[in-house]
């Protein structure tokens, strides 16, 4: 890893990867908070007496709170040192977990959860910046990949494992054992990170504001995470109603997207950071293809394994290099920008999930495949078109300066 994350001509520091891999510990924590509720709606709705449909609120009011209140609250906290905010952050979000354990009924287990979607909101625009200032801006392609394969851990290992604890132990466990891994993280990360306050990380000089291709990456972003969260939160259905799988079998065809996904790492990594135009627009390509090469060939099992794989690759890739993108040429404040990316992100997969649901009920769950590959095609239009309209004044200076 050392060699890897070492920028030309210098070494990495072992301080400064073990911060990064403390900062990795703790987004691995957000994560699978954010996401484990969706493996517990059964124990959570019998064990509060609520329905199934208001223990699924967990889940869409956490997102909804992120994707409202990620930009305001990252520009309300923009003054506050990265080291003393961080922490003040995982230790609610530790105390927040507790919360949740013991919440006695449904609606202060809603108001725990809304305080760790707080937590999530200003974590996530905070943490990517922060890691990416402990390095060269060489290596923040790299620096991103690693960020974001916690996450991928988080949905492989982490929620799995949480659903498997509450199952077996109790919903409240799950919350308790998570706020315990927390609690570590919160440790390693107190002790790890530096205390010097970054308040904008290193810029290189290849980077370049840009408002309007900052603008185009949202706007591409939403097409695309739109059409990814169409296609992934059905999947299930799609893989036993239109391929034909077993039940037993979806669970390692989940598990084997996600290890593709991580597996990717390197790749997405080199992408960012040795050709960035042409890795923002490869890996929303491959996923257009992906989901509708499985729409196509949907009633093919091995065929839509490979597909499935495929797309986890595309997934990872695509995430890292889109942010390493937006970042490097994100106008202002670098974490308000990446505010505003997660804000996008959050929404491209609440209406994508949202728009997948429609077509579930009114045409078939294959079509949501379909419409999420179109939605993904839609998003390498407009960076092909972007980088046609910007290709152009050039092309015409230099008409001009070879008729001179």
């Amino acid at each position: 890893m050392r060699k890897w994350l070492a920028a030309p001509g210098a070494e990495a520091q072992p301080a400064a990867i073990w911060a990064l891999c403390a900062l990795m510990a703790a987004t691995f924590c957000v994560v699978t908070t954010e996401h484990l509720p969706a493996g517990l709606l059964p124990q959570i709705s019998s064990g509060l007496g609520v329905s199934l449909s208001a223990a699924g609120q967990l889940v869409t009011g956490y997102a909804l709170t992120v994707m409202l209140l990620t930009v305001p609250l990252t520009y309300a906290t923009r003054r506050i040192p990265r080291r003393p905010l961080l922490l003040g952050l995982m230790t609610v979000f530790v105390l927040a977990g507790m919360g949740s354990a013991v919440a006695p009924n449904y609606a202060l287990l809603l108001v725990s959860r809304a305080v760790t979607a707080l937590v999530h909101a200003v974590f996530w625009a905070v943490v990517t910046v922060t890691a990416m200032g402990l390095f060269p801006p060489a290596v923040r392609g790299r620096i991103l990949a690693m960020v974001y394969g916690a996450t991928s851990m988080a949905t492989i290992v982490g929620v799995p494992a949480g659903s498997w604890i509450g199952q077996h132990a109790g919903w409240r466990v799950a919350f308790v054992t998570l706020s315990g891994i927390g609690l570590i993280a919160l440790a390693t990360v107190a002790f790890f990170l530096p205390a010097t306050a970054v308040a904008q990380p290193h810029t290189d000089d290849t980077a370049v504001p840009d408002t309007s291709r900052y603008v185009v990456l949202l706007v591409t972003i939403v097409l695309a995470l739109t059409g990814l969260s169409m296609a992934f939160t059905y999947t299930v259905p799609f893989l036993t109603e239109v391929t034909g799988f077993s039940a037993s079998a979806v669970a390692p065809l989940l598990l084997l997207r996600g290890t593709a996904g991580v597996a990717s790492v390197a790749v997405a990594g080199n992408l960012a950071d040795r050709h960035p135009k042409m890795a923002t627009t490869a890996p929303v390509a491959l996923l257009s293809v992906s989901l509708i090469g499985m729409y196509l060939a949907g009633t093919t099992p091995i065929v839509v394994a490979v597909l499935m794989a495929t797309s986890g690759v595309a997934v990872f890739v695509m995430i890292t290099t889109l942010t390493n993108e937006l970042l490097a040429v994100a106008p202002g404040n670098l974490y308000i920008a990446s505010a505003g990316g997660n804000a996008v992100f959050n929404a491209g997969t609440a209406v994508g999930a949202a728009s997948g649901g429609l077509l579930l009920s009114d045409i078939s769950v294959r079509s949501t495949a379909l419409a999420g590959g179109l939605l993904a095609a839609a998003a390498v239009a407009v960076l092909l078109v972007d980088q046609m309209i910007r290709r152009a004044p050039r092309a015409a200076r230099e008409a001009v300066t070879d008729l001179s």
